[in-house]
């Protein structure tokens, strides 16, 4: 799949880089700041959100790499990529908190508002060209560090879910945050383009292929396709004991820990993979799971690392029992 990375020296410049651009974002999307801004050209896809909006939001499709997905369609910020984040359902499902908020994180900066700026709206937002109107919605939120003790915002949903930039989408048509399998969300979670159609994730072509980590070699799905810090990032896949037939055992809460390995298009085989061992099932969303030999394949939440910044690969799921079943690794075939 061709995408549009943007290459670093090293990972350990991209780490450093990563933490200066937070620290600028922050200094540089101050309240005066923002006024500073004489037109709406002048707004990158990385501003951050800093104060209520003042009119409805547009929301608009446009062709990737990764089929048609969500986009902004506002003035100013028309064709900055639009994201959701997996973990955020645990607020339908629950009412828990949303992940993506102005919780503290390892990088200091809020989530909501610096990190992956929220898509605001003062009125029902506005379905622009291959958008689906029932699809849109609004969702209240109290938890952005410029609201004041009673006060709250809307953000825009799709399909139920709220809607983000991200803070290195610096322009209109960049996707970097595509497949971002994201350990600074608490919990973690992976964020997804969004296919206008459904609503569903829009992922393009997932790739397995045979990774070492912590010395053993097993199957790994490549994530992160095109996020500049930590590109094609691979994390190990599991299998689920229960799993049977063409289904998965692994519903609801459970496939927030345990994230399937999703794909909309052909999964693709990489070293060490035999193509014909990749197959595709179709779970009561309507999203596309990659199996291997038969078997549902998962990603754990707590497997999920930015190299320089958070946390280190390793294998931390492997043998585990849930509720759901023994989650286990794929060693290479044979």
């Amino acid at each position: 799949m061709t995408t549009q990375v943007r290459r670093v020296p090293s990972r350990a410049a991209a780490a450093a880089l990563s933490l200066g651009l937070v620290a600028a974002t922050i200094v540089f999307s101050s309240p005066v700041s923002a006024q500073a801004v004489s037109a709406p050209s002048d707004i990158a896809c990385s501003t951050a959100v800093t104060s209520a909006p003042t009119g409805p939001a547009t929301v608009s499709a446009a062709s990737t790499p990764y089929g048609r997905v969500l986009v902004e369609g506002s003035a100013g910020y028309a064709g900055c990529s639009l994201y959701v984040l997996t973990s955020d359902e645990l607020h339908a499902l629950s009412g828990a908190d949303f992940a993506c908020s102005d919780n503290v994180n390892v990088l200091g900066a809020p989530c909501d508002t610096v990190l992956w700026p929220a898509l605001l709206t003062d009125g029902a937002p506005i379905a622009g060209p291959g958008v689906n109107p029932t699809l849109l919605g609004t969702v209240t939120r109290t938890d952005f560090p410029f609201l004041g003790p009673g006060e709250s915002v809307r953000q825009v949903t799709y399909a139920g879910l709220p809607l983000y930039r991200f803070l290195f989408d610096e322009t209109p048509g960049e996707t970097e945050g595509a497949n971002l399998f994201d350990p600074v969300t608490s919990p973690a979670g992976t964020w997804y383009l969004v296919d206008p159609g459904r609503g569903l994730p829009a992922q393009g072509e997932a790739e397995l292929q045979v990774e070492s980590v912590g010395g053993a070699e097993v199957l790994a799905a490549t994530m992160n396709n095109d996020f500049s810090v930590f590109p094609d990032a691979s994390f190990p896949a599991y299998t689920l004991s229960t799993d049977s037939g063409h289904g998965s055992a692994c519903q609801g809460q459970c496939a927030l820990v345990w994230q399937p390995v999703l794909t909309s298009m052909r999964p693709v085989a990489g070293p060490g993979v035999d193509q014909h061992a990749l197959g595709v099932i179709v779970r009561p969303d309507g999203t596309h799971q990659v199996t291997y030999d038969g078997q549902p394949l998962y990603l754990f939440l707590e497997d999920a690392y930015i190299e320089g910044i958070t946390g280190t690969q390793s294998i931390n799921g492997a043998g585990l029992i849930t509720p759901w079943g023994v989650f286990n690794t794929i060693p290479p075939a044979p």
